[in-house]
């Protein structure tokens, strides 16, 4: 996936990470990387993604990175949590999209009694 920041939007770059164009989970690029492929100062990338970890957009988990988090509810929260580590646990398996998906629609049929 492509971050993409359009300067010809009337919305603020950082307003553009809110819009919920990235998944949640997705790993952001450095400070230092997504400054220089914008053509930016670090400090002006390094005080967006604080405005946005301070507003729960994103979040760093040290030397893992920076991250997009989930919004919403505790539950909704736990559910994008689970779909991530899911999805991420299918593509290291090695399996492709449409089985996993099949994957979890069975399961849903099955916990939901469909």
């Amino acid at each position: 996936m492509t971050l993409k920041i359009d300067i010809d939007d009337s919305a603020p770059p950082y307003e553009q990470a809110r819009s919920g164009a990235l998944p949640v989970g997705y790993r952001l690029p450095t400070v230092r990387g997504l400054a220089g492929s914008l053509g930016l100062a670090a400090n002006t990338v390094a005080k967006a993604y604080r405005a946005l970890e301070a507003d729960g957009v994103i979040e760093t988990r040290g030397r893992n990175g920076t991250f997009v988090a989930a919004a919403g509810s505790a539950a909704d929260r736990e559910l994008a949590s689970a779909a991530q580590a899911y999805a991420e646990r299918a593509r290291r398996l090695g399996l492709g999209e449409d089985v996993a998906l099949a994957a979890v629609r069975d399961a849903l049929r099955a916990a939901y009694g469909e």
